[in-house]
């Protein structure tokens, strides 16, 4: 066997070295054509087969509203760290309870100044109707008191001389209006 080539390798040799990996930049390095490093940030969310996620958050969206993209980011991130499970979407959901609980009360505010408006015209309706009805009341009565001193003096007048002309002598004034 002594022209054989073949070599029999025990199982504690070392295994062959691994083939030469290509990484390929993330999709956010090759769209801004800079060098993407080993542990690069961006890799996991802009994978290399993918680059229209990274063109449509870099290039789609106005330098003006980059600054609010990031820090959407950024409390999202935060939102996440503090509440795992519902992360910003917990804090949308109580945000939004607290508004419609706002609303609640300014409707139930609302309807109390209503209520308060209608009590107030209403009392106000009762003084206006009471103090007219006070005036007019004292008008007739000082019509009336007016008008009954007219008859009274009219009918005192002519009572008077109607018996006084009659010829008769046993009937005075205050007898007849008391009669």
């Amino acid at each position: 066997m002594e022209g054989s080539d073949t070599t029999v390798t025990s199982p504690s040799s070392s295994p062959p070295p691994p083939a030469a990996v290509v990484i390929s930049p993330c999709a956010a390095c090759k769209i801004l054509r800079r060098r993407c490093v080993e542990k690069c940030v961006l890799a996991p969310y802009f994978p290399p087969h993918d680059p229209l996620k990274f063109t449509t958050a870099h290039r789609e969206l106005p330098e003006t509203q980059r600054a609010d993209a990031v820090s959407s980011m950024v409390y999202e991130a935060n939102a996440r760290l503090r509440e795992p499970v519902y992360g910003c979407a917990g804090a949308i959901f109580q945000l939004q309870k607290q508004v419609n609980e706002l609303h609640e009360q300014l409707a139930k505010a609302q309807a109390e100044l209503v209520n308060m408006q209608c009590q107030n015209a209403n009392l106000m309706a009762i003084i206006c109707m009471e103090m007219s009805s006070q005036s007019s009341q004292a008008l007739i009565a000082q019509n009336d008191q007016h008008f009954s001193d007219y008859n009274l003096a009219s009918y005192v007048s002519s009572a008077t001389s109607s018996f006084l002309d009659e010829g008769n002598p046993g009937f005075s004034c205050e007898q007849t209006l008391w009669t």
